[in-house]
């Protein structure tokens, strides 16, 4: 096997923003050291100070050093027709393939983690970063956090890998199907291969067991497989990939399931990774009050915490077509619902106007069904408009025995993203809806 042993010093953790301050490749023919190449690279930015207090790396050093572009041919041609070897390889093989990339040269080998590799050959240690690994190993590393003490340290790790049969354990790792050298350095193998194929919601956490990112899937191993597979070099996925050391999960009965109960969760825990349903959702409801004068008003107002109203809506435009919709179905007048600000000579008489604003209200309770989507044992159930909860029942459970329903689903807040899935849901498919009187 020929491996080429790879160190970098960047300016900072994602390759679309940040450049190289120096690289070290060393080159093992499976046997012994056979060839070392190292230089300090331009990266035509500044050098954060926290980087070059830890690297020892400074401005004025990389000032007259050559730009990637002017390495790139030298560098792309030591690494073909090797396997890329680094410690935490997702990192430096990302940063390294990008700026190929963009000088022209499309980087394709095979690559390996010696932290992974280390994990399993010396089983046991409290950590495995490049310091405390070498401390374990008796490794002794010459000029830390520089790419090229830290590559020859590296190489040693592999050395002592080869030495205790892991030429075995790397071939398994190389294999085309092994999704190991993929996955972040710190997410055990194991978790992500025993997720089930089966649709859930999953959770990555972080060293302190923080929820960063929760997804839904309709097969949980395919579809957390996926944020690992490709280059993508976005600053989201790198700093996934660095902080992840956890997957959890929860199975579902159906895909659709998942979905809902992603949104809960994603309400609930409001991970930092997570993008969508994040936004602020302005609810607009319309509300009844009566005036000093004894008439029944309807008016529209952002829906308030310990005020239930009449209808909420995502939409303030909704709204407004609701209300103008009650207003010529049961001939309300328009200034009493605060439609029309114009000064008003007649008012309608209060009990009979009243009267035909209670059959309009009686008239949007009756638009609030009660039903339930049945997929199988999966159940879930909306309650006179106002989504209740989910879960799965008996194959006997009686659907218009609400209290008995009730009694075997779990309930869960409603938001906005779970009203329109439902919504959408019911209209595509109508035949897993059942009302109930």
């Amino acid at each position: 096997m020929q491996f080429a042993i790879v160190d970098i010093e960047t300016t900072g953790g994602f390759p679309e923003q940040h450049g190289m301050t120096e690289i070290a490749i060393v080159l093992h023919n499976g046997t012994e050291v056979e060839g070392k190449y190292e230089t300090l690279i331009n990266p035509h930015q500044e050098i954060p100070p926290y980087i070059a207090n830890m690297t020892g790396i400074s401005d004025a050093m990389v000032a007259k050093a050559p730009s990637f572009e002017t390495v790139a041919q030298e560098i792309f041609n030591l690494l073909s027709g090797r396997i890329f070897v680094a410690h935490n390889v997702n990192f430096d093989y990302s940063f390294v393939k990008y700026h190929l990339q963009k000088a022209g040269y499309q980087l394709n080998v095979p690559k390996l983690c010696t932290i992974r590799l280390s994990r399993k050959v010396f089983p046991g240690f409290r950590k495995y970063g490049l310091g405390h690994l070498c401390r374990e190993l008796d490794i002794q590393i010459t000029n830390r956090h520089r790419a090229g003490g830290d590559a020859l340290a590296t190489a040693q790790v592999l050395d002592m890998v080869l030495q205790n049969n892991g030429q075995r354990l790397i071939k398994e790792m190389l294999k085309k199907e092994n999704h190991g050298q993929t996955l972040p350095a710190h997410l055990p193998e194991k978790q992500v291969m025993g997720l089930p194929q089966k649709p859930g919601v999953y959770y990555f956490h972080d060293q302190k067991d923080k929820v960063l990112y929760v997804g839904k899937a309709k097969n949980l191993k395919k579809r957390v497989l996926s944020h690992f597979s490709g280059l993508d070099i976005s600053k989201k996925r790198q700093e996934l990939l660095r902080t992840v050391h956890r997957i959890s999960y929860v199975e579902c009965p159906t895909e659709f399931i998942a979905s809902l109960f992603e949104s809960v969760e994603i309400k609930r825990l409001w991970p930092i990774h997570n993008k969508s349903q994040k936004r602020f959702e302005q609810v607009w409801g319309i509300y009844q009050f009566e005036d000093n004068r004894g008439y029944i008003r309807l008016g529209i107002d952002k829906k308030r915490k310990y005020l239930q109203p009449i209808a909420s809506f995502a939409l303030l435009a909704d709204a407004h077509r609701m209300l103008w919709k009650l207003v010529k179905m049961h001939d309300l007048h328009p200034a009493l619902c605060f439609l029309d600000l114009t000064p008003q000579k007649e008012w309608p008489a209060v009990d009979e106007y009243n009267q035909r604003v209670m059959t309009a209200l009686h008239w949007v309770t009756e638009q609030k069904e009660t039903f339930v989507i049945r997929d199988q044992s999966a159940c879930i159930l909306v309650e006179n408009g106002v989504f209740y909860g989910m879960g799965i029942t008996d194959a006997d459970t009686a659907i218009h025995q609400l209290e008995e329903l009730k009694g075997q689903l779990t309930m869960y807040p409603e938001n906005e993203v779970i009203r329109s899935m439902i919504r959408n849901y019911t209209e595509r498919y109508p035949s897993k809806v059942i009302r109930i009187a």
